[in-house]
């Protein structure tokens, strides 16, 4: 898991005003990769919008707020989203193009990206140290494995320098030709930078997260994903992103095959744990026997390992 429960730079002022605490994020730009950055421009709503939100139909009186911690928790915990929905956060990111097209598919924000069609696009790609080349993952098809031999970083990082320094020569000399910005444009690499106002409510938020956080997702969005969550989320809902953490980030989630698996192993003769590999295969569902691969008996397994039910 990565190591999200770090607390934010910014701390909470005193008196727990969280105004002024938004007034000490607002426009304070928070780097990412080598060019990029995210800013909060507004929020809407706190930790206890939520809770303001789930009481609604209880009407006044009723609330406690030694009780705020435990039914964000529980709203949470059994993904009762609703209330979630009541606050909203506006961002401004600087992104590589590439990453941008991976965030945009969260369709649930509300979006105004800076054009190229009336603007010069901006002068800035991202650009990738010797060190930070990776190869394919032999496991996913769509993630990366190890980093490259050190020679194959240096070759790499020169040749994309040449690249960028063409594409971007080639761009201006077509605007100095008189040729629309429009069509200029579209050699420009996916490295380049884009900005975009990105405006979007805590659910959704939260889940975006959970999902650019994940190990499994692309490292260069997974830096601009801890970061709005560390920096920014963090802060400005402590109980939420407590309860995040815990329910979503940090949790395992055990499917009925994967309980199966368990119940099986715990009933061996011996029932001891940790169980071997072998004890596994022996234990696993039948319908994956007679599969070669299978993604979802290695996902049981690996969770088992974690819980320390089955020896690595």
């Amino acid at each position: 898991m990565p190591d999200l429960p770090a607390p934010a730079h910014v701390p909470a002022p005193a008196g727990g005003d969280h105004a002024a605490l938004v007034d000490r994020l607002r426009w304070r730009k928070f780097p990412v990769l080598d060019d990029g950055f995210v800013a909060l421009v507004d929020c809407m709503g706190d930790d206890g919008a939520v809770v303001q939100a789930a009481r609604v139909s209880y009407g006044a009186g009723t609330r406690r707020v030694s009780d705020d911690r435990q039914l964000i928790r529980y709203l949470l915990r059994h993904a009762h989203t609703t209330p979630f929905e009541m606050a909203e956060l506006k961002f401004v990111v600087r992104v590589p193009m590439d990453c941008w097209r991976q965030w945009i598919r969260h369709r649930t924000a509300s979006v105004n990206e800076y054009s190229t069609r009336y603007s010069l696009a901006i002068d800035a790609m991202q650009s990738t140290p010797d060190d930070a080349w990776r190869t394919q993952a032999t496991g996913n098809r769509q993630g990366s494995g190890n980093a490259v031999a050190s020679d194959v970083g240096r070759r790499l990082t020169a040749e994309e320098e040449d690249l960028q320094r063409n594409a971007r020569r080639v761009y201006e000399e077509r605007l100095a030709a008189g040729i629309a910005r429009e069509q200029a444009r579209k050699d420009l690499p996916l490295s380049t930078y884009t900005e975009a106002y990105w405006k979007i409510d805590l659910h959704n938020l939260l889940h975006f997260l959970a999902l650019r956080m994940d190990p499994h997702a692309q490292l260069e969005i997974r830096r601009y994903a801890e970061t709005i969550g560390r920096e920014i989320v963090a802060p400005l809902f402590p109980l939420v992103w407590e309860a995040f953490l815990d329910y979503r980030v940090e949790a395992l989630r055990l499917t009925r095959l994967d309980q199966g698996v368990i119940r099986r192993l715990a009933g061996r003769p011996s029932g001891a744990f940790p169980a071997s590999h072998a004890d596994f295969l022996a234990a696993q569902d039948p319908s994956w026997q007679p599969l070669e691969r299978c993604r979802e008996r290695d996902e049981c397994l690996a969770k088992l390992v974690a819980l320390g039910l089955v020896m690595a």
